[in-house]
């Protein structure tokens, strides 16, 4: 009865952890959808477009003026994403992104200095509305980045040096190229220029979107153009030139997810970072202690403590392996120190006299631990367990 309760004990915690790691187990349909009345597409929590090559940009090293249009609506006020980026394979970085963070406007650059990445970044505070339309002009010149809202200026940004090389990548729409990180809502049209814009181009732009004069948006020779008036198929054309069309594919994908990103790379300094941490810890401490309790009462195995510690942190590697081919997640060294931390705090307590009197108290102390001589032998040697519980 022992075995068969241990056994369950430690196949049920190993279910929950691989269902937790693993879920969905496959790359779901791309969520992205044709507006039923105008034009425009629809994000949902996992859609991106992307194009095939990269954008009109391409060979710019001058650092150039260029001005970038965005005509978007969100679902949501209180979240974020990334609405678009362009992403640099020779350099593996996202050179340019605009993203939604709550209801924050959030521009990143990022450039290699001295074979290391190099970011720029900068907020406009409150400017998403759940369902208001927003229409977003960002231009620049050797002088300044200047960013306008529905036609009017509201910030300047000297410093951040934004120029038509940035914009010379592969074009991520509604997702991010290296991450999970959907944007949800409407998108009815993108434009991208060689050139800076002025006050009077900007507003005359934003009235010409908002009144649906595409015509006269086509005058003004962006060298990137998408209206998104197909209404169906998977292929949203640039009017300007079809060899930067984009593509709809029919499953979500993140086409450049890092494999076992180094835990410098994952490191972000907000309380969600650290809440994951806590997480990753505290799942697989329930692993350490039924596993450490099974090979010591039931198999009777030598240095059960050490052989639990390297099973969790063989299980934790299969995950993280396995999450590379997954969308929906994320595979990182991180959660691989997370996890094994987590199961050696796991075999600590099983460990430790002070649990072993309670589960004695409860009258779980035969079953969860053989006799004294036995278990002196199994959990002998463990240097790992007598730092952790003192």
């Amino acid at each position: 009865m022992q075995k068969k309760v241990l056994g369950l004990l430690c196949a049920f915690v190993l279910t929950i952890i691989l269902i937790a790691g693993l879920w969905p187990f496959h790359a779901p349909k791309n969520q992205v959808s044709w507006l039923s009345s105008g034009n425009g597409l629809h994000f949902g929590s996992y859609g991106v477009v992307l194009s095939s090559g990269v954008s009109g940009f391409a060979g710019s090293k001058d650092g150039g003026s260029c001005s970038l249009e965005i005509w978007l609506q969100p679902d949501h006020g209180d979240t974020g994403g990334t609405i678009l980026a362009f992403y640099k394979p020779e350099d593996w970085i996202v050179a340019f992104s605009v993203h939604q963070s709550i209801d924050d406007l959030f521009l990143q650059r990022v450039t290699v200095y001295q074979q290391r990445p190099k970011k720029s970044k900068f907020y406009i505070g409150h400017v998403f509305r759940k369902n208001n339309p927003l229409f977003v002009t960002i231009t620049s010149s050797a002088q300044s980045t200047l960013v306008y809202l529905n036609g009017i200026l509201v910030r300047t940004a000297p410093r951040f040096g934004l120029s038509s090389a940035d914009l010379a990548g592969q074009l991520f729409v509604g997702n991010h190229p290296l991450v999970e990180n959907g944007w949800q809502g409407q998108l009815m049209g993108l434009a991208i220029y060689n050139r800076a814009l002025t006050d009077t181009q900007v507003l005359q732009h934003y009235n010409a979107w908002t009144t649906n004069q595409n015509a006269e948006i086509k005058i003004e020779s962006p060298i990137e153009l998408y209206l998104f008036n197909e209404g169906s198929g998977t292929t949203l054309h640039n009017q300007m030139n079809s060899e930067n069309d984009l593509r709809i594919p029919g499953h979500f994908f993140v086409p450049h997810a890092p494999f076992l990103e180094r835990p410098w790379d994952e490191f972000q300094p907000s309380w969600s970072y650290w809440k994951n941490v806590l997480i990753n810890i505290a799942g697989f401490v329930p692993l350490g202690f039924f596993f450490c309790a099974y090979l010591v009462s039931v198999r009777r195995l030598n240095q059960a403590v050490l052989a639990t510690i390297l099973l969790g942190a063989a299980i934790s590697l299969t995950i993280e392996v396995l999450q590379a081919f997954l969308p929906t997640r994320d595979s990182g060294m991180t959660d691989l120190i997370t996890n094994t931390l987590g199961t050696a705090i796991g075999t600590a307590l099983y460990s430790s006299k002070s649990v072993q009197a309670i589960l004695a108290a409860v009258g779980l102390g035969g079953l969860l631990q053989p006799n004294s001589a036995e278990r002196s032998t199994s959990l002998s040697g463990t240097s790992i367990t007598s730092r952790l519980t003192g």
